[in-house]
């Protein structure tokens, strides 16, 4: 069952504001994400006419739009164990273990975290990336392990997507690094983009590619491997990895960016901080894991390398 036309007048206060903010502004349930994918879907008249979602609107403009109506979530719940850090009515905060995919893909419909927080939410979650990401604000890869915030409503994934945007968004991770680095703090400011022969990677591009900025403090330094802390300015995919391949020091069992190694599968990389203004009481909060056993594990091993 459908919803009724909603059928409103721009007023002369109102007049030079773009569409998709008057719209999400009038009405609460409505994102402006939301609004404009109505308007893309020819879902939202002026004057009787499509518009785009640039359109300004003018004193006297009738405007027409139908709420749409929710659209049933099709990744399906699964009672998978998983740590919850932190949860309250508005977000939660995960413990991604490693080896975990984040959300469905193509061929790898189960056993994600957004399989299990699907049933430990009650279906709860913001729908902003849709059907198959639910409640997904920003994501790490399947073997990067730690922490991760999710949104239950699509009010407070905007305000935390907006903070990552903003770059006030906390994320310190910890990674164990091949080779000794020279200078023991830097940054590294690079972009990144897709690789142009393998659609799968991302490398450092000055084609198509969007800045990232990375910043690194050596914790102790081995014979062959380096103990590095590091925190995200910017999160593009795979940017850690690819930042640290670029200045010759690859993340440890990397088997993309770097070398396979025995006895990890995958690269030894913990999203170990999270730290964010909540949406609702305007609270900082700041979350700290500790580091999981294989990291430790890879840690013992290279001290005797």
């Amino acid at each position: 069952m459908q919803n009724d036309i909603i059928k409103e007048t721009v007023s002369s206060s109102e007049s030079g504001q773009r569409i998709d903010k008057w719209i999400s502004e009038k009405t609460e349930e409505l994102t402006r994400n939301a609004v404009q994918k109505m308007i893309s879907d020819g879902c939202v008249t002026v004057n009787g006419k499509a518009v785009s979602k640039n359109y300004k609107v003018s004193f006297g403009d009738i405007v027409e739009y139908q709420i749409p109506q929710p659209v049933e979530l099709s990744a399906e719940p699964e009672n998978i164990p998983v740590e919850i850090v932190y949860e309250d009515d508005d977000l939660l905060v995960v413990n991604k273990p490693k080896g975990m995919v984040v959300h469905p893909a193509a061929g790898n419909y189960s056993g994600t975290l957004v399989n299990a927080l699907l049933y430990h939410c009650s279906g709860r979650l913001s729908s902003i990336n849709g059907v198959i990401r639910p409640g997904i604000v920003h994501r790490i890869d399947k073997n990067t392990s730690g922490l991760l915030i999710v949104a239950k409503n699509d009010f407070s994934h905007n305000s935390l997507a907006l903070q990552i945007k903003e770059h006030s968004f906390t994320r310190e991770y910890e990674a164990v690094v091949c080779g000794r680095l020279k200078e023991t703090t830097g940054t590294v400011d690079a972009p990144i983009g897709r690789h142009k022969t393998d659609r799968k990677k991302m490398c450092v591009t000055e084609l198509n590619s969007k800045n990232a900025v990375t910043h690194y403090e050596v914790l102790e330094q081995y014979g062959k491997h380096a103990h590095v802390r590091l925190r995200l300015e910017t999160g593009r995919t795979h940017q850690i990895r690819v930042h640290m391949k670029y200045i010759g020091h690859p993340v440890f069992g990397d088997d993309v960016y770097g070398t396979e190694q025995k006895g990890i599968e995958g690269q030894c990389l913990h999203a170990k901080k999270i730290g964010f203004i909540h949406p609702v009481t305007g609270q900082y909060l700041e979350f700290d894991s500790e580091l999981p056993e294989y990291f430790t594990a890879v840690l013992d091993k290279i001290k005797h390398l």
